[in-house]
């Protein structure tokens, strides 16, 4: 769940080791990060009906809208495809009948978003390395995975290397892996992951921006290659699991796909037999550094390599559109109607997994994305029907999104975010849900990203009348927070947390279990043993929240020193955070 297209797609093959969609799997841990910390004993589970529910929000219908939208009928929603433009108009049709201002494009409830997708690249692409050593190939799909900038033709380029070390360039953190080094015209070799040391969220985003880094020095490509951890934690074959799905950007109203780092060529990830043949003949070999980097808070020290690059390849590509949905309620107060609350969840799943060789009659196929993220958009609808008939409507405008292509890289929100239909400077919060896990009776919800804004104190007082808590990230190597639709908001400026049902009152397990046997696979569906109670009782602290948003004197806002306050809105108002 993470960045925009350059950003996030060849980081894909890059510092994060993304998902063929240019995300984490949102559980599955960050390369660098420390390790989970030791399960608590277990508590006692406090049964469902013991814990308060407002009448109004209906399990009932939390449960028909999951059905229609994890439906077979509708394919897994994947993005472009029938399926996805019939659950969205099932969104826009249940706006409309609650009485939304339409908030899309022209006069409607869907904003048209173009797509263009790039295949990954296999024969006739070619990578070379050349150098003391000889020349060396790697074969696309055995030593290498290789990902074209959007908008690159047929390329041919040859080019000098350079050793980066991980890249990581701010000053606030004492980082500058380019200090000395001449990168312009040439290819930065960079290590994959970031010092243990480092925040694991300020590193996240770091990561998540390092290919624009080296951009900014001038670099015109990147290759990325393990260091022992990375290697342990995400061997290469499981790399190229992912290597070779299709990726996917926006399409902006100029007609020209979205690319925040024009100047970067491409992007390749290799494995020892690259790494091998890049550091021939070098000042430090590839088996220095590995040590050095296994140093806690060690960080290689870059320097010029022997050895250049030579890439061909052609671009495949297609194009394809899916809307976003948003609808709007008015704010009533005349002096704060014109500020604008979020609460969004992607309507978009991964579609229909292909068929494998020898595999039994009959297996299922269709990923119906029931939690993921059928439940949040659920949970939108219910909180949207009962602040429509709230007699006292909210004081700031709330905003409706169910957006598109999340789970190709966080790109209907980006979109949205760079062309909101609103302005931008007037979206003060935004709340994202995305897989609230309904099998279990809660009585906790995560809010990552809370400790960076207001909004954590907004939740918590939200939900106490609920007996519910505000539990902490219970895992924070994971760095959710830079993973959901939500980081495009921050990415703006926008104070935002994502909202999650929490590890509390038997959850844990339950967690564990949903990852491992139903995340991203076709279990993920009715049969799973939902409590539409719990649904609803997750309707309605989203629904406190989004009031409590909307109706405060202040808005959220961030935390002074905040490290993504600080570089997301340097001269925003800022918070006290011990007030």
């Amino acid at each position: 769940m993470i960045s925009s297209y350059r950003s996030t797609l060849l980081a894909a093959v890059a510092a994060l080791c993304l998902t063929p969609s240019g995300l984490l799997l949102a559980h599955e841990r960050q390369e660098g990060g420390a390790a989970p910390a030791a399960a608590a004993p277990a508590k006692p589970v406090i049964p469902e009906d013991q814990l308060p529910l407002d009448p109004r929000f209906s399990p009932d219908r939390v449960k028909a809208d999951i059905a229609f939208l994890a439906d077979d009928l509708l394919q897994g929603r994947d993005t472009g495809s029938v399926g996805h433009e019939i659950a969205a108009r099932f969104v826009a049709e249940r706006f409309a009948s609650l009485g939304l201002k339409p908030m899309g494009d022209n006069g409607d409830y869907l904003q048209r978003i173009g797509f263009q997708r790039t295949e990954r690249l296999t024969a006739p692409a070619a990578v070379t390395i050349s150098g003391p050593g000889g020349s060396t190939s790697l074969v696309a799909g055995v030593d290498s995975t290789i990902l074209l900038g959007a908008d690159e033709g047929k390329l041919d380029l040859t080019a000098p290397l350079v050793f980066a070390g991980y890249g990581l360039e701010d000053k606030a953190l004492g980082l500058n892996d380019y200090a000395g080094l001449d990168v312009k015209g040439k290819v930065v070799v960079l290590l994959r992951g970031f010092p243990e040391t480092l925040p694991s969220e300020a590193a996240a985003h770091l990561l998540s921006e390092r290919l624009k880094t080296a951009q900014d020095h001038g670099a015109i490509g990147a290759i990325q290659i393990d260091t022992d951890a990375s290697a342990k934690q995400r061997p290469w074959a499981r790399r190229l699991m992912y290597g070779f799905q299709p990726n996917f950007t926006w399409v902006g109203p100029d007609g020209k796909a979205y690319d925040d780092t024009p100047g970067l060529h491409f992007s390749v990830g290799t494995n020892d037999n690259g790494a091998q043949a890049i550091f021939a003949g070098a000042s430090r070999s590839l088996a220095q550094i590995r040590k050095e980097a296994a140093r806690k808070g060690a960080r290689p020290k870059g320097f010029a390599l022997k050895t250049s690059v030579q890439i061909v390849a052609t671009p495949v590509r297609s194009m394809t559109s899916s809307p976003n949905v948003v609808a709007m309620i008015p704010g009533s107060d005349p002096a704060l109607a014109s500020e604008y609350v979020i609460l969004s969840g992607h309507l978009d799943h991964i579609g229909v997994t292909p068929v494998q060789p020898g595999e039994p009659a009959g297996t299922d196929h269709i990923n119906n994305g029931a939690m993921d993220n059928a439940a949040g958009v659920a949970t939108m609808l219910e909180v949207a029907r009962i602040l429509s008939q709230d007699k006292v409507k909210p004081r700031r405008s709330v905003l409706f999104v169910a957006s598109t292509g999340e789970e190709k890289g966080l790109l209907g929100a980006d979109y949205f975010a760079r062309h909101p239909t609103v302005p931008i400077s007037k979206i003060v919060g935004n709340v994202d849900l995305d897989m609230p896990l309904l099998t279990y009776s809660f009585n906790d919800v995560v809010a990552y990203g809370a400790e960076h804004s207001t909004l954590g104190r907004i939740v918590a007082d939200a939900v106490a009348p609920m007996k519910v808590t505000l539990a902490p990230d219970p895992t924070p190597e994971e760095v959710i927070f830079v993973r959901s639709d939500h980081y495009m908001f921050v990415k703006q400026g926008v104070p935002a947390v994502f909202l999650a049902t929490g590890y509390g009152n038997g959850g844990e397990p339950k967690w564990h279990e949903f990852d491992e046997k139903y995340y991203h696979q076709p279990g993920d569906d009715m049969k799973l043993p939902f409590f539409w109670r719990a649904g609803a009782r997750f309707a309605e602290a989203n629904y406190r929240i989004t009031k409590a948003m909307a109706d405060g004197a202040t808005p959220p806002l961030w935390l002074k020193g905040d490290f993504f306050g600080n570089i997301v809105a340097p001269n925003a108002p800022k918070a006290d955070p011990a007030k």
